[in-house]
């Protein structure tokens, strides 16, 4: 769907790469931030600042300059392979290595999706009264008819739209909140792990250095090919997707320090410890007024609308690769990979009993598949066979495997705390 998508006009000539062609390629990294800024962080994120105050900011810049890392590494591999992350795998590693680790993925995907019809529910619960469950249907269908109806290219003005509206909430959200700035400046540079906060830190880099992003980003950054013979072309496609990730996620890391902060300066404050996003909101009422909770609820529903898609997306795009076959919607594997990721997710919401828990156990379980797709990357994106000349250099090498170590670090303090 994406990749045969090569900007050559008419007349066969190269594009220009003017001063304002950077903004030609904005779209790709911004679908990806609303990966990490979906119902799964608002959750991480509203436990994190209630209950630690400003103590685990940190763990937002340490999660965004990993996934800066990450997401430009893998989009990488999309521009200079062709293959996605998916594809990528399945042609170049062993069957049962590939079948296992995109199988795991295919269940991270599931997990996400789970997350954001939650998000979506919720937030129609809060704004009109509807039951949970009803509420996912109604989120559910809604996302198959915006997947199904449109293009790639309305859906990304679409996405665009609502990550401008969820981040002007929070503008908005943050001049209501009395923020103290010191301590914020101290808990965004400073690393420390309270006592008992193991699956909060957990499901705060589970849900913004999240797996399926990385399947998802080598896939849709195709959409922006040129003339991939070229190797000019391939250089400037490098440096402004780069541009694109890096102005994204620092998107990201605003939207999610903000919840963070507005949680640390109301919930903290006043000694009050979130358990559900629906209290979340009834308290914003005597803190900061009936707008700021609705406003609150509003935010969540684009959120939880937009992420879904995007999860659907990456579920599509990973099962495809199965099959060697890039995402798209006409084809049948796509179409049963996004059916997968859906359906699945909204049974389990039928199953589940509280969908606050739900939502952070969700992010926990992203965190816990997460260094199976990171090394599966690094090995990919470090092989000569594979990159050619686009391989990653030692140096980089170096810093992502950094990355995993980290990640799987955590993750052994995760299992020996709740062990």
């Amino acid at each position: 769907m994406f990749r045969f998508l090569k900007n050559i006009d008419k007349e066969g000539r190269k594009p220009a790469f003017g001063g304002l062609e950077i903004l030609k390629y904005i779209g790709p990294g911004l679908l990806v931030t609303v990966g990490f800024i979906d119902p799964g962080n608002w959750a991480s994120n509203l436990a994190a600042g209630s209950d630690y105050g400003y103590q685990l900011l940190w763990m937002v810049t340490l999660s965004t300059i990993m996934l800066i890392v990450l997401q430009h590494n893998v989009a990488h591999l999309g521009i200079a392979t062709g293959l996605c992350l998916s594809e990528a795998a399945t042609v170049y590693t062993p069957k049962p290595v590939s079948k296992i680790i995109l199988g795991s993925a295919m269940v991270a995907s599931i997990s996400t999706s789970l997350a954001e019809l939650l998000g979506g529910a919720i937030a129609l619960q809060m704004l009109f009264g509807i039951p949970v469950r009803i509420g996912a249907v109604i989120t559910f269908i809604t996302v198959l008819i915006l997947l199904f109806s449109n293009s790639y290219r309305k859906l990304e003005k679409w996405i665009i739209g609502f990550v401008s509206i969820i981040g002007l909430s929070f503008i908005y959200e943050l001049t209501l909140s009395n923020i103290n700035w010191g301590q914020a400046v101290v808990g965004w540079v400073t690393p420390v792990i309270p006592h008992g906060s193991m699956i909060v830190v957990m499901s705060v880099l589970g849900a913004v250095v999240m797996p399926h992003n990385l399947f998802l980003h080598s896939e849709i950054i195709q959409s922006r090919q040129w003339n991939n013979e070229d190797e000019k072309v391939i250089h400037k496609q490098l440096r402004f997707e780069f541009l694109d990730t890096l102005f994204s996620m620092i998107v990201g890391w605003a939207i999610n320090s903000a919840m963070i902060l507005m949680a640390a300066a109301t919930f903290y404050t006043f000694r009050t410890s979130v358990s559900e996003l629906t209290q979340a909101k009834e308290m914003l009422v005597p803190l900061l007024g009936n707008n700021a909770s609705d406003i609150f609820a509003v935010a969540l529903l684009f959120a939880g609308v937009a992420s879904t898609i995007t999860s659907a997306m990456a579920g599509g795009s990973i099962f495809a690769g199965i099959f060697r076959e890039p995402f798209d919607l006409k084809d049948n594997h796509s179409r049963i990979g996004v059916l997968l990721s859906l359906v699945v997710a909204l049974i389990a919401i039928f199953l589940i009993s509280s969908p606050f828990k739900g939502l952070i156990y969700s992010q926990m379980l992203l965190s816990i598949q997460l260094p199976f797709t990171i090394f599966l990357q690094i090995y990919l994106t470090s092989s000569r066979k594979v990159m050619g000349k686009y391989a990653n250099s030692k140096f980089l090498s170096a810093v992502l495997l950094s990355i995993g170590a980290i990640v799987t670090f955590l993750n052994i303090r995760l299992l020996i705390s709740i062990l």
